[in-house]
């Protein structure tokens, strides 16, 4: 049975919007279609400015000041349809505007010029739900506490089982999508989907004159989640079977709109300031804004995805889909985590391939916390030889080593590593 869309679900994004609000004149919520951002941000919203209607579109055109004139916070949604609300903004922070005077949310970065904003205009990233926000498990384990240097016992319990990480997976961390489940729900995703190449790509002023190609690009693309093939790679497998490969001036450009629609997330390559290990990889990992778009590209419903059903994918690999989408499910987990904890998140991959570590979480003062996402209840040796690998490299800088798991407890090992499903990770 479908579960109930209900009431607003707080978010982690929300705890970070009233800390900034409180010192700040002006946030700029940001994040790809349907994350949710219009949603939390209205729930403080004294005016609002929405930009997406035309008729309030013409109105701040006629008269620009409306969009920052009203009682506060001054909701500006979509201001990205109106670039010049954001230079508006920066004046009005410019002559004094007081904390929490305007919240923007944008859901794709404009093509025309604006004023960057620093110093007037936090920026603020907001992503599909994880797992702790849609309320599946009270997490029992925080990033937060995890970057400390103390290295605190970890312990919880976990019920969630390995069919419901892939129906995690196939059904979405957006919140329109709450309770939808077989066709109403790939319907959705199809939208979605069809929505980015119909109409996103010419609102961002590139017209797709392929739209099979794109859609067979983004496919490729999916593929390589958890990866960092090459794009020569991606576009390869895009176009298997045809003589002449389009150039990088034809596909190109699907990626920069993509990264600018906020639907790539790739997680970019970890390089140490301290000269700790030579040679290490710079490519990023790939993934979507959501592993569920991942999985509907290829056609892998929850059955597919736990039966490791055969299915094509253009880039071959070694591990299985649900073992790819379960690291992209834990990147978005991690990634929503350490933004509020004022971390960044990257990987480790060195050269010659001989070391891999999915997410390197690091505080501002280059001390990390390693994370590795395995598709298993426990953990083996081989599990952790990468992480006691960089523990002799880095010593003291390794605040952590933690293994995400779809087992049923949190732990430490002998050796200290953490084990934790990654249903019980939280902030």
């Amino acid at each position: 049975m479908a579960r109930d869309q209900g009431a607003y679900l707080r978010r982690i994004a929300d705890d970070e919007l009233d800390q900034l609000l409180g010192s700040l004149p002006a946030i700029a919520l940001e994040g790809a279609k349907a994350v949710g951002k219009t949603a939390t941000a209205l729930r403080r919203a004294g005016t609002i400015r929405a930009l997406d209607d035309p008729a309030t579109r013409e109105i701040v055109a006629a008269d620009p000041s409306r969009v920052v004139s009203g009682e506060t916070p001054i909701l500006i949604d979509e201001w990205q349809r109106i670039p010049e609300s954001w230079d508006l903004v920066r004046r009005a922070v410019d002559a004094g505007a007081e904390p929490g005077s305007f919240v923007l949310t944008g859901s794709a970065t404009p093509s025309a010029d604006t004023h960057s904003g620093a110093g007037r205009i936090v920026r603020l990233r907001m992503r599909p739900m994880t797992l702790a926000e849609r309320g599946f498990e009270t997490p029992s384990v925080g990033l937060n506490d995890l970057l400390r240097s103390d290295r605190r016992p970890v312990e919880g319990h976990s019920t969630f089982t390995l069919q419901e990480y892939a129906a995690a997976i196939s059904n979405s961390g957006f919140p329109g999508l709450r309770g939808l489940e077989g066709r109403a729900l790939r319907a959705q995703l199809d939208g979605y989907l069809d929505r980015i190449i119909d109409r996103d790509f010419a609102e961002m002023g590139l017209p797709v004159r392929n739209p099979a190609g794109l859609r067979r690009w983004m496919t490729a693309y999916a593929a390589a989640t958890a990866t960092a093939a090459s794009y020569e790679t991606i576009r390869d497998a895009s176009t298997a079977g045809e003589h002449e490969k389009p150039a990088k001036t034809t596909v190109m450009p699907y990626r920069d709109i993509l990264e600018r629609l906020w639907i790539l997330d790739p997680v970019p390559a970890w390089l140490p300031t301290r000269n700790h290990i030579a040679r290490l990889g710079a490519a990023p990992k790939h993934h979507l804004v959501d592993p569920a778009l991942a999985a509907r590209l290829l056609g892998a419903d929850v059955e597919a995805l736990v039966e490791g059903r055969a299915l094509e994918r253009p880039i071959a690999r070694d591990t299985t889909l649900l073992g790819q989408l379960f690291e992209s499910l834990a990147a978005l987990t991690i990634r929503v985590c350490a933004q509020a904890a004022e971390a960044s998140v990257r990987h480790l991959r060195t050269h010659s391939g001989d070391h891999e570590i999915d997410f390197i979480v690091e505080r501002g003062d280059h001390r990390v916390v390693a994370i590795e996402a395995k598709l298993a209840r426990t953990p083996d040796e081989r599990s952790v030889r990468h992480l006691e690998w960089l523990r002799g490299r880095i010593g003291d800088d390794l605040l952590d080593a933690v293994i995400l798991t779809t087992g049923s407890d949190a732990y430490r090992r002998e050796d200290g590593v953490a084990v934790v499903p990654l249903a019980l990770l939280g902030p």
